[in-house]
């Protein structure tokens, strides 16, 4: 919650800053709900009209989404209605809790999935709105708030190493970035690094089916 609120009302001042009011956070936070997407999508309103480059931006952007998505395809199997909201609502924070939170006893597994997953929206979007009214009514230099989207995936990446004991993903995926990021720059690095990750994982899985079955 408390990380949710800090991240939307950022959206909201920086939103706000570009001439957009608080009800706008609101409608942004509802329908579209990316959270690090939201962010540059300020730059996108703020900027030219340019359709082409908004949708490869959002593609490169949003492309670790597809891998979030194909893991909870078991646990999202069972949801039946539900589930095209926990496919919409599947953020990073979320996807990061629904990985290493287990329900309580006593409580159903896709009922706990679900709050988890409207709660967080909730979240965002009370701190978009309230980001919003801020920004409208104190004046204030907003160089470098958008930090804290860097500051969200460096927590998370944090609580899943400390919640898993085996870290090889995290140091594959450490390594396969560094090393995109060094031959195709910070501006194309994302989707080469994504598809790098995965084979090598791909690789490391189907090496220990292998050692199981011998």
């Amino acid at each position: 919650m408390l990380g949710y609120l800090f991240l939307g009302a950022a959206f909201g001042i920086l939103l706000n800053s570009k001439g957009y009011g608080w009800g706008w956070a609101v409608l942004m936070s509802v329908f579209i709900y990316a959270g690090s997407m939201q962010f540059v999508a300020i730059g996108l309103l703020s900027g030219p009209f340019l359709p082409l480059q908004a949708a490869l931006m959002t593609l490169m952007v949003n492309a670790r989404h597809t891998f979030y998505g194909i893991s909870m395809l078991e646990k999202f199997k069972s949801m039946g209605r539900k589930k095209p909201y926990m496919v919409f609502s599947l953020t990073d924070e979320t996807f990061s809790l629904l990985c290493s939170a287990r329900a309580p006893e006593g409580v159903d597994e896709n009922r706990f999935r679900l709050w988890v997953s409207f709660l967080d929206q909730i979240y965002w979007i009370v701190g978009s709105a309230a980001g919003g009214l801020i920004g409208s009514l104190v004046s204030f230099n907003t160089k470098g708030i958008d930090f804290v989207m860097t500051a969200l995936f460096t927590v998370i990446f944090l609580e899943q190493w400390e919640n898993n004991r085996n870290h090889i993903p995290a140091l594959v995926g450490l390594g396969g970035s560094v090393l995109c990021l060094a031959e195709f720059g910070p501006g194309n690095f994302i989707l080469p690094s994504m598809v790098l990750i995965v084979a090598i994982l791909s690789l490391f899985r189907k090496a220990s089916e292998k050692e199981e079955t011998v």
